[in-house]
């Protein structure tokens, strides 16, 4: 009986998935990994018809249907809802009379690690099995680590785009990407408006109190520009003093003109630095895309300047729409005092 015991105990370590059936082709015995798969099942007496479905070969569960299959590749289902596919082989069982099914997961193995929280400890260690688990395992590991290194990369991507297409001073876009963004208007079908922003008096802020009032001056016209532009819209500061805003849409006259008095009077509201009030204004030169047959980005950033330099002419502070008539009386003026690039 002791020698029948330690048998028992022998297979249950080197086949924790076989079952032993009696000569009546019930359950009389369940491996460990087996019966933990089984959970609370209760399944040692009842006919193994009731607990697998025979796949292959296409044939019933009974015992006189097993023995058939003796020496033969089978498949099984378990019948308890979870569906779980198990092959192996079935022989004479050499404890006792009746068949010994020796079963495995097969390629399902991976899946049922995961529904039945199975380790290395429920599996013989000859299993190759094992192995396979470990080369998940550490297939697994290396998968994450380079889905968090690629996540990483790509968010350095990002960032550096962002930052190189940012500027640094007032966070708003730069030269490079008011050129990306003012490509992409000019390719696609609908209408859009450009405005050329040079300030005015900033020359003076930075000669009087320091290049910082004139940092914080740029950083407030950018809080400005923003406040005043819609989500869609392109705010860029393209050079020192000078700022592009593309306003999407066929914006009417009137809607201009609201636009262009709303930022020059907000431009104009003082900004105190150490005390003493940073005094600027705006100057803006207006294109529409609607004015060309075929807009292209240096015609339109060239008009804008021009409407620009007669907004300076002008006496400041106010706005120009562009017109033909425009060009020709620019080659025939001089520049404003003032309208030089003054970089912060």
């Amino acid at each position: 009986m002791q020698d029948f015991t330690e048998r028992a105990v022998a297979f249950d370590k080197l086949m924790p998935l076989h079952l032993q059936l009696d000569t009546n082709g019930c359950i009389a015995h369940a491996g460990p990994t087996l019966r933990k798969i089984l959970a609370d099942e209760f399944v040692l007496g009842r006919p193994v018809s009731e607990v697998f479905e025979l796949r292959r070969p296409a044939r019933g569960a009974s015992a006189a249907e097993l023995a058939a299959a003796i020496g033969e590749n089978i498949h099984l289902r378990m019948v308890n809802g979870s569906g779980t596919r198990l092959k192996g082989m079935v022989t004479q069982n050499p404890l006792a009379d009746g068949l010994l099914l020796n079963l495995a997961f097969g390629i399902s193995v991976v899946d049922a690690v995961r529904d039945y929280h199975l380790t290395i400890t429920d599996f013989a260690s000859t299993d190759l099995t094992v192995e396979m688990l470990y080369l998940v395992e550490a297939k697994s590991a290396v998968m994450a680590e380079t889905l968090e290194l690629n996540m990483r990369l790509q968010s350095a991507k990002i960032e550096a785009e962002e930052q190189a297409y940012t500027d640094a001073l007032t966070g708003l876009k730069n030269r490079r990407a008011m050129d990306h963004l003012l490509a992409s208007a000019l390719h696609g079908e609908k209408p859009f408006t450009m405005m050329h922003l040079d300030l005015d008096f900033f020359k003076a802020v930075n000669d009087t109190l320091g290049h910082a009032a004139g940092d914080l001056v740029l950083e407030q016209v950018a809080t400005v520009l923003n406040d005043v532009t819609r989500s869609d819209d392109i705010v860029a500061r393209v050079g020192g003093d000078e700022f592009v805003l593309l306003f999407s849409g066929d914006l009417k006259f009137e809607v201009i003109d609201r636009l262009c008095t709303r930022i020059i009077s907000r431009l104009e509201e003082p900004v105190e630095f150490d005390g003493q009030p940073c005094r600027i204004s705006g100057s803006i030169g207006i294109v529409q895309s609607k004015m060309y047959d075929q807009p292209d980005a240096e015609r339109m950033l060239h008009d804008a300047d021009i409407a620009l330099y007669a907004s300076k002419h002008k006496g400041r502070a106010c706005y120009t729409l562009y017109s033909d008539e425009l060009l020709e009386n620019a080659a025939h003026t001089e520049p404003p005092k003032g309208r030089e690039n003054t970089a912060a």
